[in-house]
């Protein structure tokens, strides 16, 4: 995938890579401090409507393992990650993160510094936010 930005409502800039779904999408940004569980993560309804930032640095190592996440929707509206794994490596596994998110319709955004948005998060607290191709 292309280029894309997380447009911040403060209007701070963070370019990135898009992967999942190619699309657009909107809400407020927060983060999850979780080390392990994305899936549990992409599951969790109190995540509807957000952007949501993990700040472990690779997500995806363990693919999509269905039986642990079962058949539930993404609530989330899109999925930041400093890096995510284009090659699982569970045995278990069952398909890539980014065909996942592709097959919910949910676009992920990667190759942003996770860090730096998390002082920014940190500092100013929640704010809405864009995932966007182009630059206003």
């Amino acid at each position: 995938m292309g280029d894309a930005y997380l447009l911040l409502e403060n209007g701070m800039v963070f370019k990135g890579r898009q992967f999942g779904f190619d699309g657009e999408a909107s809400g407020e940004l927060v983060y999850s401090t979780a080390m392990s569980g994305y899936m549990e993560t992409l599951a969790n309804p109190v995540y509807a409507g957000k952007i949501v930032m993990e700040t472990f640095p690779l997500i995806g190592c363990y693919g999509v393992v269905r039986e642990e996440f079962g058949a539930g929707p993404v609530y989330m509206s899109a999925y930041i990650v400093r890096e995510w794994c284009r090659e699982p490596s569970n045995f278990r596994s069952e398909g890539t993160l980014d065909d996942f998110l592709r097959g919910h319709g949910t676009p992920g955004l990667c190759g942003i510094d996770t860090r730096a948005l998390m002082r920014v998060l940190r500092e100013r607290g929640p704010m809405r936010a864009t995932i966007s191709r182009d630059l206003p």
